[in-house]
């Protein structure tokens, strides 16, 4: 039946009108010798009125289960007043039906798809039949929501004259960044493709292509271990540009932000927005994508402490280290297992312990009590002011570990106040700020070398370029992430463009053998020979904007057919072990 109208559609204005509409059935109740129906379609539901006395033909739809699939023809008529329902758009209207077609029926559904049941359902049954879950309107809703970011993305970038460019994604093997799906060749035996992490270098050869301005809602692999925000195949809005430096990517890009506010969630964004130094933001919240939605902020007490006789925190800054500490309001009265789980996030990242305060009926408990003086009970007052109820937490070593492991804390801390209620975060409360001037370089101590912070071709800032070889810890890169509540959004940088100082940084400061660097790069290094423009880009995850959008914690909400933790696709039941024949043809033999 070719249908005139969708069942959301449908309103008072409407009324008299014969529509033709086509959906599934989603509720059925029966009245005698009327009976009712609620059909749905991507738009929403309408009540079908099936009066069995005047069309005894139709008798026959009260049989069919839920979900199965009709088409029907009728006249919409205006609901009796008592019978309105106002949690329906269209709940004023009802369609009398007088024909009806079954397209196809319905075995019983493994579970209900309203949504206060299907979410009591164990997430692996609603992959398994991904293509029911997603029948519900919150579902529907959120892969409807990612679409209109992904319009008004290609609305924006479109309007500021960017070429949309599909990139290969099948590509080489690299040393650097995260690990990657290799594919065999069947032509080129015994030889690999790497499904691309990023367009990265290849978006880089269209700068010096002369392309200037390139997009793609560019589809990306890495072979990772999985958690909420990761997925082992993503999508992020990738974009590069040249003739730039970073304040034309700050305004481009914060431009695409509030046009996607304005487009998808009909609200104003406050440009500019704010930036905060990586070295701050390490300092104030121990992390380099720190959540201010909430204060409490590391506080340092390295003076106080300095050339005490507590060795636990004296030592650590006589050793150029550092002593800080949070005040985790209201959490005194953490259970045993409460603090373990505080403990356990401490020592993930590498804590022995966890050093603490607890304020409860005006005293300060603490296993580190008999060290504090008068003096440090003062100051601590002072810097940290604890009330009744109060729990205060330390950590000291090395500056940027103590900070780190004090920022999971503050995160953990943060969640059991929101579970006991201390804490409210409101859900359309958006914190989107830049965090910049990275260092270019970290030394990693199991290599014994420096590795990138973001990736080989970030440039450094020019001022600090002296420094690279004499002091590469000191030396910050162009590199510029976006983050919200918590989240990095997205990260990139301004590349470097000079084909000598590129060789430099891989073969000199990453120790990159130079016939590694030349298998590896050297098409790169080659290309920079031929007049390459200064240039720079961003890759922002859409997947982790659409979840945040979407007021979701996981990006498998936002992903139509997502993978578990484990990696697999339970709807389809991949991955899948291969034939012998597809094995002999890639030459791989199985141990």
């Amino acid at each position: 039946m070719e249908r005139t109208h969708c069942c959301g559609e449908l309103g008072i204005g409407d009324g008299g009108k014969s529509v033709r509409l086509v959906g599934w059935i989603r509720a059925r109740r029966d009245h005698g010798g009327l009976f009712f129906l609620d059909l749905g379609d991507r738009t929403g539901i309408v009540q079908l009125l099936i009066d069995v006395q005047r069309h005894p033909e139709l008798e026959s739809l009260s049989a069919l289960r839920c979900e199965s699939v009709i088409g029907v023809e009728g006249i919409l008529r205006l609901r009796p007043k008592e019978t309105v329902n106002g949690r329906l758009a269209t709940g004023e209207v009802e369609v009398a039906v007088e024909r009806a077609t079954v397209h196809s029926t319905a075995d019983p559904l493994p579970f209900a798809l309203d949504d206060g049941s299907a979410e009591k359902v164990n997430e692996e049954m609603r992959l398994t039949y991904r293509y029911l879950d997603l029948r519900r309107p919150k579902c529907y809703g959120r892969l409807l929501r990612r679409h209109r970011i992904g319009a008004a993305t290609r609305s924006y970038l479109n309007g500021n004259d960017f070429l949309e460019i599909e990139l290969p994604t099948l590509f080489k093997t690299t040393p650097e960044g995260a690990r990657e799906f290799l594919v065999p060749s069947r032509i080129n035996r015994g030889q690999f493709y790497a499904l691309a992490q990023s367009p990265q270098q290849y978006k880089q050869m269209l700068m010096v292509a002369g392309v200037e301005r390139y997009y793609s809602l560019a589809r990306c692999f890495r072979d990772e271990d999985l958690r909420a925000d990761r997925q082992p195949e993503f999508t992020q809005i990738d974009l590069e540009m040249s003739f730039v430096g970073r304040e034309d990517i700050y305004a481009l890009v914060e431009g695409l932000m509030a046009h996607i506010w304005k487009d998808v969630l009909g609200r104003e964004l406050s440009l500019p927005l704010p930036r905060m130094a990586f070295r701050d933001a390490m300092d104030r919240y121990g992390s380099d994508k720190p959540d201010r939605r909430f204060p409490m902020e590391l506080v340092d007490l390295s003076s106080l402490f300095a050339g005490s006789s507590f060795a636990l925190f004296a030592g650590p800054v006589a050793a150029g280290g550092v002593v800080k500490a949070i005040n985790g309001k209201g959490l005194a009265s953490l259970s045993q297992g409460e603090m373990r789980t505080l403990e356990d996030g401490a020592r993930a990242m590498g804590a022995k312990g966890l050093a603490y305060i607890k304020v409860e009926n005006g005293q300060w408990k603490s296993p580190i009590g008999k060290f504090l003086t008068e003096e440090m009970r003062v100051a601590l007052q002072e810097a940290l002011a604890p009330e009744e109820g109060d729990l205060i937490l330390f950590s000291a070593g090395p500056r940027e570990q103590a900070c780190a492991i004090l920022g999971r804390v503050r995160l953990d801390c943060a969640a059991l106040q929101r579970e006991k209620g201390l804490l409210s975060l409101p859900e359309d409360l958006f914190d989107l700020f830049w965090v910049v001037d990275f260092p270019l370089l970290t030394f990693d101590g199991e290599q014994g070398r420096y590795v990138s912070t973001h990736h080989p071709f970030t440039a450094p800032i020019e001022e600090d370029r002296p420094l690279l070889h004499s002091a590469p810890e000191r030396v910050r890169g162009q590199h510029y992430d976006l983050v919200m509540n918590g989240v990095e959004l997205g990260g990139g940088s301004i590349r470097i463009h000079s084909p000598d100082l590129q060789r430099d940084i891989f073969e000199n400061l990453l120790k990159i053998p130079a016939d590694a660097v030349e298998r590896l790069f050297g098409y790169m290094v080659r290309a920079f020979r031929y007049g390459v423009p200064p240039h720079g880009g961003i890759a922002i995850g859409l997947d982790r904007l659409a979840a945040m959008l979407c007021g979701t914690n996981s990006i498998r909400d936002v992903i139509a057919f997502p993978k578990t933790q484990r990696g697999t696709d339970l709807m389809v039941q991949s991955p899948s072990p291969a034939t012998e024949k597809q094995l002999r043809e890639l030459a791989i033999s199985l141990r």
